[in-house]
């Protein structure tokens, strides 16, 4: 039986208005009562090796974690940084980002699919996470910047190419280094957010001035982690995503990406801006052998020419499934996953319904699985935490890899 998490409502997609002068005051005023974020202190950076960073980063975790549950090991086995080896000499290697409150354990599904091709597969843990959401407070999009370049300078120590890989706001991080370094081999960008799906996310660094936190960190009523993750964000974490996908469209616009990228996103992905992203990846993504992976209906003319289609469209309606559409973070996850799998303890029940309903998920009841916001007469959801294509999706990743030709046909096709 799953055991149902009880998270936050997210922030909505759209914000009440307000005029721009009266923001402008109310950052002034901020900065004249000297409210600036108080920068605390973050796990350590600037080590000479990956096995140091790995060793002092759960060091740090061990020491500042608020801890979900009584195995201790466990939880920091899933936040801290992770390393899959392939078999022999390493021919290639990638570094993978987590997005806005997840850990490393968002690639442990697609990590060991890597390895297994000859890349030497690390996931790092971006500054503020891991421990508890108020440590986000003091981060800045320096802090993060800052571990990819030393990242990848220890890989490339080791392998003659490397490659990067995000999820979300590590995707930002990873496309926009990525734009500014050519020697990067190549791009795996998993629900990137390029564009806020929130019209006015632009007043995010504004308001983390003066309002550390949009929901309360005090609530008795939801936790504010779980084993995972977090499920409360400071202000400040969103404004710093604003500023990512701020330079990494700017980036964008100077400079199309030539090399060999895989950008996978959902339809109605309910954080991202999607028609935004694939808009993108026709015009700016250049290389022949990039593919994008979308699931939902693909808009008409979207997928190309009949031999040369670089947009790959999978129904997220899946009723057999009692899929009603995919989420945000589904893509990442196979359905054998231990935790976020069909099966997988963490299901996520507060997902835009009514309190009857979220009681009945919490109740263990049989559920059907969307994104967030999405309801319908007479059925229960929770969020869609696995994808049920991951096997199809892995035979596009290696395609885009350089390796064996994606199968043609699938369950689900």
């Amino acid at each position: 039986m799953h055991h149902a998490w009880r998270p936050p409502q997210p922030m909505k997609r759209t914000l009440p208005k307000t005029p721009r002068a009266g923001l402008a005051v109310l950052a002034l005023a901020a900065v004249l009562a000297g409210c600036a974020a108080e920068r605390l202190l973050i796990a350590p950076l600037g080590q000479a090796s990956f096995e140091a960073y790995r060793r002092e980063t759960t060091a740090w975790l061990q020491q500042q974690r608020s801890f979900q549950t009584p195995d201790h090991a466990r939880e920091l086995a899933w936040n801290g940084p992770l390393e899959w080896r392939p078999a022999g000499t390493p021919r290639q290697g990638i570094v993978l980002l987590h997005g806005l409150g997840d850990s490393p354990w968002s690639f442990a599904d697609i990590g060991p699919r890597l390895a297994e091709r000859g890349f030497l597969v690390r996931a790092v843990l971006l500054p503020g996470h891991g421990t508890k959401p108020a440590d986000l407070i003091g981060v800045d999009i320096a802090d993060w910047r800052q571990l990819l370049q030393e990242q990848v300078a220890l890989l490339a120590q080791e392998v003659p190419q490397v490659w990067l890989g995000g999820f979300s706001t590590g995707a930002n991080l990873a496309l926009e280094y990525a734009l500014t370094h050519d020697e990067v081999g190549g791009l795996l960008l998993f629900s990137p957010a390029l564009k806020s799906g929130v019209a006015v996310d632009w007043v995010m660094p504004l308001v983390a001035w003066a309002k550390p936190w949009l929901r309360s960190p005090d609530s008795p009523e939801v936790p504010q982690q779980t084993p995972l993750r977090y499920l409360n964000v400071p202000s400040n974490g969103f404004a710093q995503y604003v500023r990512s996908s701020t330079a990494v469209r700017a980036s964008l616009d100077r400079k199309p990406y030539d090399k060999p990228a895989l950008i996978v996103s959902a339809e109605h992905d309910s954080v991202v801006d999607v028609d935004y992203v694939l808009g993108a990846f026709q015009r700016r993504f250049t290389h022949p052998a990039s593919r994008m992976v979308w699931y939902g209906a693909l808009p008409a003319g979207a997928g190309g020419s009949p031999g040369q289609q670089r947009v790959l469209a999978r129904p997220d309606h899946l009723p057999a499934e009692r899929i009603s559409q995919f989420s945000h973070m589904s893509v990442l996850f196979s359905p054998a996953n231990p935790l976020y799998g069909r099966d997988g303890p963490q299901r996520i029940c507060w997902n835009g319904q009514d309190g009857a309903e979220r009681a009945r998920c919490f109740a263990g009841d049989t559920v059907w699985y969307a994104d967030w916001g999405y309801t319908e007469p007479g059925k229960v959801h929770a969020r869609l935490t696995f994808n049920p294509y991951f096997e199809w999706q892995d035979g596009v990743m290696a395609q885009v890899l350089g390796g064996p030709p994606v199968r043609t046909a699938t369950a689900l096709d």
